[in-house]
């Protein structure tokens, strides 16, 4: 098609046609912006986390209870747990992934490195820890009976820095330390704290968000008291949740009912908890989104409608000139695809404009080249199916409209 026609046609209405593509630019260049901003939250919230989630359940207990030995009451509430129909395997634990508090150490390849390789996840780990997070052994294996110590014995043993403990990191804290090797049976320090490698698990997340890799942990064989953390219990079946969770609750009650249920929730609730806000975010871009494409597609049907309007005329001249319906189709849609690229042209100028302007002030990575297409094509369909009705209607003048006075 001869585009000449169009061009003159636009240069005599520059003042509607720099509006039209100026709102293409702009909706080209927040949509860009906001749909990487929605798979920067997509990306987030997906994020494994190398736990059983669908499996687990956590009880968080509160008060001083009976005056007992802590690690004794921890003991017997365990094995009340472990007795309930349902459950396959509970533990007490100081933290999980995705929680807002969070328990960290730096790790380094030699003693008193000045600038740590790492910082990692510190999940401090008892008899059936593994089991219980449904975590992935793919190296090496669990600790050993005689590794375990308590926390107190280890808090308050002066010659717990040189005798050190051994460790198990996750895949990313491992191929961190040695990118060239297998860390398996390797020394890595926690300050001075030697800490030889016996495991290696595929995944295990960090608890609250950090900078850097969100999958750097480290599990020690250290026994921690539900009073310094909480119990997790791992179900035989995610259908049967409620159900077990009601029954830990009255178990705990029954060994020592002085104590206060602080929380009883299935891990899951944690997690949606955790990324409730992302997911919010994520729900208000895209209504910004759609509401910014509704109201260009809007502008665009208003303007093609004023123009079949002005030109009913010009139309029916055509059509008796012998232009067919098809021809006239395809001159509205061919003017609407002119107006949209220069505007997504101005907008991709714009988004990545923008992108700077976030990368600058609120540390967001630079936006993948691959979203300005993406934003490209969605205008250029967006901008023929809002013009298709309008050239619909310019294409049924028919040519008597030639005839009438003006």
């Amino acid at each position: 098609m001869d585009i000449r026609p169009i061009l003159t046609t636009l240069r005599r209405h520059k003042t509607a046609a720099a509006l039209i593509v100026l709102e293409i630019a702009l909706t080209c260049a927040i949509v860009c912006n906001a749909l990487f901003l929605i798979g920067q939250r997509i990306d987030t919230i997906s994020q494994p986390s190398g736990i059983a989630e669908k499996e687990l359940l956590e009880v968080r207990l509160g008060g001083i209870g009976k005056q007992v030995n802590v690690e004794a009451r921890t003991r017997e509430d365990l094995a009340a747990l472990r007795g309930i129909p349902g459950v396959k395997s509970a533990v007490a634990i100081n933290q999980l992934p995705f929680r807002r508090n969070s328990w960290n150490s730096s790790l380094s390849r030699v003693p008193d490195q000045e600038r740590p390789t790492l910082s990692a996840a510190q999940y401090f780990a008892r008899e059936g820890t593994l089991d219980t997070l449904g975590v992935e052994l793919i190296a090496g294996a669990d600790f050993q009976p005689g590794e375990y110590r308590e926390y107190d014995e280890v808090a308050n043993d002066p010659e717990s820095e040189t005798k050190g403990s051994s460790v198990i990191l996750s895949k990313s804290a491992a191929d961190k330390l040695y990118p060239d090797g297998d860390a398996l049976g390797k020394t890595v320090y926690s300050g001075r704290m030697p800490l030889r490698v016996t495991g290696v698990v595929k995944e295990l997340g960090r608890p609250s968000r950090v900078e850097g890799n969100t999958q750097h942990s480290m599990m020690l064989p250290v026994r921690m008291s539900y009073d310094m953390g909480f119990y997790l219990i791992r179900v035989t079946d995610p259908a049967r949740r409620d159900e077990v969770l009601k029954a830990a609750v009255a178990a705990l009650e029954r060994v020592d009912s002085s104590r206060l249920v602080r929380a009883k929730v299935t891990y899951e609730e944690t997690r949606n908890k955790y990324f409730a806000n992302d997911r919010a975010m994520v729900g208000l871009l895209i209504t910004v989104c759609v509401a910014l494409l509704v109201v260009t597609a809007l502008g665009i049907v208003g303007l093609a409608s004023f123009w079949v309007q002005q030109r009913t005329k010009q139309i029916g001249i055509r059509r008796a000139l012998g232009a067919t319906r098809g021809q006239i189709l395809r001159y509205f849609q061919t003017e609407n695809f002119l107006l949209a690229t220069v505007g997504i042209v101005l907008g991709m100028l714009m988004a990545y404009t923008i992108n700077l302007y976030l990368m600058n002030n609120y540390e967001l990575p630079r936006m993948p080249i691959s979203y300005l297409p993406i934003g490209a094509v969605l205008l250029w369909l967006l901008g023929q199916i809002a013009v298709f009705g309008p050239a619909r209607r310019a294409a049924a003048v028919p040519p008597a409209v030639a005839t009438r006075s003006a």
